[in-house]
């Protein structure tokens, strides 16, 4: 019986059910994953999710907190039985063991680290999830080192895109959501930074398609997912 309910649960399911703030008691965001991701659920390919557990650094907390759960690997461990799960954060999870789940520990604002944890996972990821620190730098610095070694087909999602933190966010950056509307607006990114700016138009031709959601997908919220997808 608990098989065959197991089997049944989409992906709204198994958030509420390790409790991920991804399902219905929060964001809603599986509601989208699941038509998205549930093609990908008997493959085997490599999924990446960087931010691991609410209350870290960004909220104050040290980064050497001490973790206890990791609510959303669970859910994808369960969701694509045959993927191999890769976790990136600045905290430590080292501790959770798994056959197909690998840790790497990083730090959003060094953009040499994340070539390194990149340079860690092969073949590199067909999904990537960034719910990491929110800092647009962090998010911006996430896309730029990881989009270009996507293969053809990739999604690399944005989650959380309405709230950035007081701790980490820089005065007068571009937010990533706006970033993300230039594009879908004239195909160019505009930054405050141009040098920036510049990084992401050389990676414009790679982007088939860039959609920027809402929270809980109603127009009068603010944009809080972004959607990219790798020609």
């Amino acid at each position: 019986m608990n098989a065959m309910r197991h089997a049944a649960e989409n992906l709204t399911d198994l958030a509420d059910r390790f409790g991920s703030d991804k399902g219905s008691a929060k964001h809603r965001y599986t509601e989208l994953y699941h038509m998205l991701f549930n093609p990908y659920r008997g493959r085997k390919f490599t999924f990446l999710e960087m931010g691991l557990l609410i209350g870290g650094p960004e909220h104050g907390a040290n980064p050497d907190r001490e973790t206890t759960d990791l609510p959303s690997v669970r859910m994808w461990l369960e969701y694509f039985p045959k993927a191999q799960i890769h976790g990136l954060d600045i905290s430590d999870f080292a501790w959770f063991e798994h056959e197909r789940f690998t840790f790497h520990r990083c730090d959003m604002d060094d953009r040499a680290a994340i070539r390194a944890a990149m340079d860690a996972i092969s073949p590199a990821p067909t999904i990537v999830i960034d719910d990491a620190s929110h800092a647009s730098h962090h998010q911006q610095n996430a896309f730029l080192e990881i989009f270009p070694r996507l293969p053809s087909g990739a999604l690399y999602v944005i989650e959380d895109l309405r709230w950035q933190p007081d701790t980490y966010e820089r005065p007068g950056i571009t937010k990533t959501a706006k970033l993300f509307r230039s594009f879908q607006d004239d195909r160019r990114f505009t930054h405050t930074d141009p040098a920036v700016a510049a990084e992401f138009d050389a990676l414009a031709p790679q982007i088939s398609a860039c959609p920027v959601e809402p929270v809980r997908y109603q127009k009068r919220r603010r944009d809080q997912v972004a959607v990219i997808h790798k020609r």
